[in-house]
């Protein structure tokens, strides 16, 4: 596999409109090469800044219960309507040859539907082309990839991208029926009417605004899960996050307009332990909780705090570091303000550095945490090693605190300097609570 660094060095010799016709190019052979398979799938996309995994495994899952095959592409899983397993790839959107595999695959094990988390990022490189979209869902718009796309702006047009594309396309045949062009949207976003402005033969918003057409009503929020209610239906779920709320009523009205019930769609969403990687609790037997979850961003960020306030009262541990690369450089401080602000103890860590400098970027952060009065080596650590990070934490930790651990989630790769080494904070939380247990 190539890797990052190889294709940062060709990007830098290859002028931008070359690179451009050259992922074009791919699209369109990829398409041809594994026979079109979108075109015999019912294929449902998810964009938007936060919550796209979930909501893709949440999909998944109800349109397994109405006993259909399913393809799975999002940033935690991969299925190919018979096998699931985790993203090792370190990509939201997989390139033209994996996808169009995938697709085909699933045609091959008599899948009806594709659930793709389809990202910015995706339509700056064309990996949508050839993806016959049936079904569209917009979660939540917040800054985010602003160096990749130029602003904000651009940064929501390549989203807006996707719904263009899908009012576009020719209508798809499916065993003789004429699948219908739907779209979803979280009504309670600023940015949702200008998804909804599109042609489409259906739309369906959802949110807590009374004029919603999936509507969350009387969410509650603790460490056992959330519960709301929808219509005249009681869902009582796993998930931790109160954004979950979200999340599943995104499931659930995409899902309404495929013909799925509520009772089923309940059913369903209540089945499921947890998403892996997202808020997710990591327990050994140890006196305190570990939470994992891949927010790395601050709106992200904000809302595991919002729900992490809603447990019962705890002494908080975080564990974060911040993408390197390039990427939004500008809110290093403000994540380590954020955690300052919420967290009793602050660990800084490598997450993702690239060949930036792991201690440049801590540094970063820690000028936004000590601004919030955080001191250093009292209740401010910067430990580059991600394990010797949580060793630290699990350390401090007494009953009943909670760590946090933020960032990479269920990823399998960390992206260091030159290359990739094999990654899971879950599983390397679990290995450093057994050594506290064994002594």
């Amino acid at each position: 596999m190539i890797n990052y660094k190889l294709k940062n060095f060709i990007k830098k010799f290859i002028p931008k409109f070359l690179l451009g016709w050259y992922h074009l190019m791919l699209a369109h052979l990829a398409n041809f090469i594994y026979g079109r398979p979108s075109e015999n799938l019912i294929v449902i996309g998810v964009t938007g800044t936060n919550g796209k995994s979930t909501t893709v495994n949440l999909i998944a899952e109800i349109l397994r219960e109405a006993r259909h095959k399913v393809v799975v592409s999002s940033t935690v899983s991969f299925s190919d309507g018979k096998n699931e397993w985790l993203n090792n790839l370190k990509m939201t959107m997989p390139g033209r040859f994996f996808l169009q595999r995938l697709l085909a695959q699933g045609v091959r094990n008599g899948a009806g539907f594709a659930v793709i988390e389809s990202s910015s990022e995706g339509i700056l490189q064309h990996r949508q082309v050839g993806l016959h979209y049936d079904c569209l869902v917009f979660t939540n718009l917040t800054p985010e990839h602003l160096e990749a796309h130029g602003g904000f702006k651009n940064y929501k047009q390549s989203k807006l991208k996707y719904f263009e594309t899908l009012q576009n396309l020719p209508h798809k045949t499916i065993a003789k029926q004429r699948v219908p062009k739907i779209i979803a949207a979280n009504i309670d976003d600023r940015a949702a009417a200008e998804f909804l402005n599109f042609s489409v033969d259906q739309k369906i918003t959802y949110g807590q605004a009374e004029v919603a057409n999936i509507r969350g009503m009387d969410l509650k929020a603790s460490e056992r899960g959330v519960a709301f209610r929808v219509a005249d239906v009681d869902f009582s779920l796993n998930l931790k996050g109160i954004f979950d709320l979200y999340n599943a009523l995104a499931a659930i009205a995409i899902t309404s307009r495929l013909g799925i019930d509520l009772s089923l769609a309940r059913h369903a969403l209540e089945k499921i332990p947890n998403v892996p990687g997202r808020m997710e609790l990591v327990d050994e037997g140890q006196a305190f909780q570990v939470l994992v979850d891949y927010a790395y961003e601050p709106a992200a960020l904000k809302q595991v705090y919002a729900t992490i306030k809603n447990w019962s009262e705890k002494n908080i541990i975080q564990i974060l570091g911040s993408t390197g690369g390039g990427r939004d450089q500008a809110r290093r401080p403000v994540l380590g303000r954020l955690a300052a602000e919420n967290a009793n103890v602050v660990i800084l860590t490598t997450d993702d550095p690239y060949d930036d400098d792991p201690q440049t970027i801590m540094d970063e952060m820690a000028a936004g945490s000590m601004a919030q009065g955080k001191l250093l080596n009292q209740n401010l650590y910067k430990i580059p090693d991600r394990r010797a990070a949580m060793a630290k934490a699990f350390a401090l930790a007494q009953a009943n605190d909670l760590i946090l651990i933020t960032g990479k989630g269920a990823e399998q790769k960390m992206a260091v300097r030159g290359g990739y080494i094999p990654w899971d904070d879950r599983t390397v939380a679990r290995e450093e609570l057994k050594k506290i247990l064994q002594k």
